[in-house]
């Protein structure tokens, strides 16, 4: 079957919803990125983002895709025969790069190279993981949570493009959703974790920061638990976070605390 593409933010919501909704903690970002999307379809700049989905012959959809410019297509899981259909599918738009499972990535490099002659570097291997039973640290460092309020815009502002710029992604253009948990040390805010609206009962743990000053104290820990209890506490079913593959001290941390993994995912960028 071949792909479908719309910038329809609400046609896409209406076919594929119920796929994403299907497997909420896989398709976190993408739960998080078209409800953002049907808030304010132009988000995350403009021109305007590109959906798509793939059904198989009787019907039912089984992957989606999303492009929101200047930023790489999202897919879900592919299976082989919506890989090369992709390819063609896509092969006339000018995208930056693209974000895939890792069980796929090789087969869609391959393709995509061969039909546009395009150059594909791996930025970064990022891992889903989804909390199993929150395991609170023996001694927890001093101090104690608050929620972000109208006087640390500045800090969290600070802080997000900080982040953005150690991880070498794109800064954004406006601090996420309210939900932005910062640690006090009974002085100064010395850490902050953001998490995601909830989306079919997941919310995600977007951003954890620490300066480099403050780090190896346990703050990135401490303000981690604390999202996960606020997210808890509104309702969430599931809390899940990504963490680059190669930070060996995110990933040791996080698993730590009770999170386990769940898939692999390949960040890709795309040179002429």
């Amino acid at each position: 079957m071949a792909w479908q593409l719309t910038e329809d933010v609400e046609t896409f919501h209406s076919t594929a919803g119920e796929f994403l909704r299907s497997r909420p903690i896989e398709h976190t970002n993408l739960l998080t990125l078209v409800e953002t999307l049907r808030n304010d379809l132009h988000s995350y700049g403009s021109p305007a983002p590109i959906f798509g989905w793939w059904s198989t012959p009787a019907g039912q959809v089984a992957a989606v895709l999303l492009q929101a410019p200047p930023y790489p297509v999202i897919f879900s899981e592919l299976p082989p025969r919506a890989v090369s259909a992709a390819v063609e599918a896509l092969g006339g738009r000018p995208l930056p790069g693209a974000n895939l499972p890792a069980s796929v990535v090789d087969g869609f490099l391959a393709g995509w190279r061969s039909r546009t002659g395009v150059r594909t570097h791996v930025v970064r291997r990022v891992g889903l993981y989804r909390l199993a039973s929150l395991v609170l640290p023996a001694t927890p460092p001093p101090g104690s949570a608050r929620y972000a309020g109208p006087d640390d815009v500045d800090l969290v502002e600070g802080w997000l493009r900080a982040f953005h710029d150690e991880v070498g992604e794109r800064r954004p253009t406006s601090v996420p959703y309210e939900g932005t948990v910062l640690w006090d040390d009974g002085r100064n805010a010395v850490s902050m974790a953001i998490r995601s609206r909830p989306a079919a009962g997941t919310v995600r743990i977007q951003r954890v920061y620490t300066p480099p000053v403050q780090r190896g104290r346990g703050y990135a820990g401490a303000v981690t638990i604390a999202s996960v209890q606020a997210a808890q506490a509104d309702g969430a079913r599931d809390v899940v976070l990504n963490t680059d593959l190669a930070n060996p001290t995110s990933n040791a941390l996080y698993q730590r605390l009770g999170f386990r993994p769940v898939e692999e995912r390949v960040i890709v960028e795309f040179t002429a």
